[in-house]
């Protein structure tokens, strides 16, 4: 009898491990998942003589590194990100997407640098883009 338990005991170690790997797995899977677009969203890009002041204050504090801001104003909401120092001019930032999920508000930006054609200044700048859109009640996704 001893011989039987030893084989259900092995065959149930068996069961459980194939039960954990495949939660872990189904697990990893959501977690990559991403939430289907729900719709685009208009925006303006905000030039800084027209960005709120105390946002420009925040990002005076935080331009010499890489930030993603979200500030509510009112009926608006400005999202800020900025690339950190730059050697030299000629940067700007292009805004691939911005749509809205089920749970967020999605922001995608990149970095452009400049041609190889185009004439720089050759100091350290700090890229950066304001973006102003309608305030929606969602967490906001940096990209």
């Amino acid at each position: 009898m001893g011989g039987l338990c030893n084989k259900i005991t092995g065959w149930m170690k068996r069961v459980i491990l194939v039960a954990f790997l495949m939660a872990c797995m189904s697990g990893c899977a959501m977690e990559g998942e991403e939430e289907a677009k729900l719709r685009d969203l208009e925006f303006t890009v905000v030039p800084a003589e027209e960005q709120p002041q105390a946002l420009l204050d925040v990002i005076e504090e935080k331009k010499t590194s890489p930030f993603q801001i979200s500030y509510t104003l009112g009926e608006d909401l400005f999202l800020a990100v900025g690339y950190g120092e730059q050697q030299t001019g000629g940067y700007s930032i292009c805004v691939n997407s911005l749509y809205e999920t089920d749970n967020h508000i999605v922001v995608d930006t990149t970095l452009m640098g400049p041609g190889s054609e185009e004439k720089v200044i050759d100091s350290i700048t700090y890229p950066y883009i304001v973006i102003k859109m309608e305030l929606i009640d969602k967490d906001v996704d940096f990209r």
